[in-house]
């Protein structure tokens, strides 16, 4: 029923002949510098609180790269990650607190971006405008009209961009989503995301003066100007909707990707969300705690997302997953391998990857597909012959979902959707939340 597992991963590796950046064949032209294969390339990081912070160590490891600047706007986390890659590497990396001086930097070749969500975006288009290819964790928008603006910047440009849904380069989901594509379980029409988690209040916030270590006007950047809150950085403005994207984004983003890859299917016709705010509901939390997610699309197939912010119980023995449901049978896939099912229930199969990962935590440690996206996006900039992983037509078809959801959920009703781009139709309302306002000077201009 199965390929040869090696066969499979050897073919894997390879993948297409010739790259594809963003979905745009690569040219002279469109692409104005190729890295050889030995060059040293120069990474820097752009915020590096958490997540960025376990990105940093990553791409020290990748072959070929050197974490070479670190940028935050908050002082205590450029100084502990510069000396936490002096330890590891040698090298000490200049630490900067502004994003434009640090790319001014002609020597930088290449950026990874983890900050607070209103910035990815941004972030990713500045880094091209100055010549820089961008490695942008997920979501890579804050909004949909964000997602359509970086393939209008990446087109432009010619840089490569990957966001950082690093499931699409674990070895193990590459070979059973293959083995979905060639009829394992027969004709696929379902796809269930799942996340679950337990969360604590997060107050209700003060105004308070701004820490000395925080430039709280750098990390406004492009969004709206408000006073600064107790309870804002440096981890829940998640929450919010000025900066924030709610769990859909947050976590969904992974395995909706997995449930919408292994569908092939692009953009919904319709969205539907409900759910709501059950927990600590006196709190300045704006967003959902529990949402229950539906999207249907063309050739009758649906998927859902169920998300629990504040109930840790378990689905499928799991605190986050997919499962793919065919005329066959099924296959539950998470950041652990996947198991193969009959119609019946019964495990046929299963393949596991050895590692133990971190799936519910803030910064997602342990696995080894993290390494395998860098390495991917890293191949994709020096020219080499593979497939990209996470080009950002693809990424922002997955993060359109969530978007959806988000506005769904916020309007109270469902949303029809145009199947060729994702855009609301006949709601007016809906539509208005398709993008956002800047604070002035930080509008994106193309």
């Amino acid at each position: 029923m199965a390929q040869n597992r090696r066969s499979f991963l050897k073919k894997s590796s390879v993948g297409a002949v010739g790259i594809t950046i963003g979905g745009i064949g690569m040219s002279a032209k469109s692409y104005s510098r190729i890295i050889g294969a030995n060059e040293q390339m120069n990474v820097a990081g752009i915020g590096i609180r958490s997540r960025g912070d376990y990105l940093a160590g990553e791409f020290s490891k990748a072959a070929g790269a050197v974490v070479t600047h670190i940028c935050d706007v908050d002082a205590r986390f450029v100084d502990r990650t510069i000396a936490n890659i002096k330890q590891a590497t040698g090298n000490a990396p200049k630490g900067e607190r502004d994003i434009r001086r640090l790319l001014e930097d002609k020597s930088i070749d290449a950026v990874f971006i983890a900050t607070p969500d209103h910035w990815h975006a941004p972030a990713s288009w500045m880094a091209m405008e100055a010549g820089k290819h961008v490695y942008v964790e997920k979501p890579c928008s804050h909004n949909p009209k964000e997602g359509e603006l970086l393939k209008k910047f990446q087109s432009r440009y010619g840089k490569v961009i990957q966001m950082g849904n690093q499931q699409r380069s674990a070895p193990e989901t590459i070979e059973v989503i293959r083995e979905i594509h060639d009829g394992v379980i027969g004709e696929v029409y379902l796809g269930k995301a799942f996340y679950n988690n337990k969360r604590g209040t997060i107050g209700v916030g003060k105004p308070v003066p701004v820490p000395g270590y925080l430039d709280w006007e750098l990390w406004q950047g492009p969004a709206p100007r408000v006073a600064y809150h107790d309870n804002y950085h440096p981890y829940n403005w998640h929450w919010f909707w000025n900066w924030g994207t709610g769990e859909t984004c947050n976590n969904g983003t992974h395995e909706l990707d997995v449930c919408r890859w292994a569908l092939q299917v692009d953009f919904p016709k319709q969205v539907k969300a409900t759910g709501g705010r059950y927990f600590d509901k006196d709190d300045d939390w704006q967003f959902y705690d529990t949402l229950l997610n539906h999207y249907e699309f063309k050739g009758n197939k649906t998927i859902a997302w169920e998300g629990q912010s504040c109930n840790a119980a378990k689905l499928y023995g799991r605190d986050r997953g997919s499962v793919i449901f065919g005329t066959k049978g099924s296959v539950i896939i998470d950041r652990a391998g996947y198991e193969v099912y009959d119609l019946s229930g019964h495990k046929i199969r299963e393949q596991k990857t050895g590692k133990t990962s971190s799936t519910s935590d803030t910064v997602g440690t342990g696995d080894v597909m993290t390494l395998n996206h860098i390495n991917n996006f890293l191949d994709t900039v020096r020219g080499k012959h593979v497939e990209q992983h996470s080009p950002i037509d693809e990424a922002h078809k997955s993060v359109l979902l969530c978007h959806l959801a988000n506005i769904a959920w916020k309007m109270k009703r469902p949303l029809t959707c145009d199947e060729e781009n994702g855009h609301i139709l006949d709601d007016e309302e809906a539509m208005a939340m398709w993008g956002r306002t800047y604070a002035k000077g930080w509008e994106p201009k193309i």
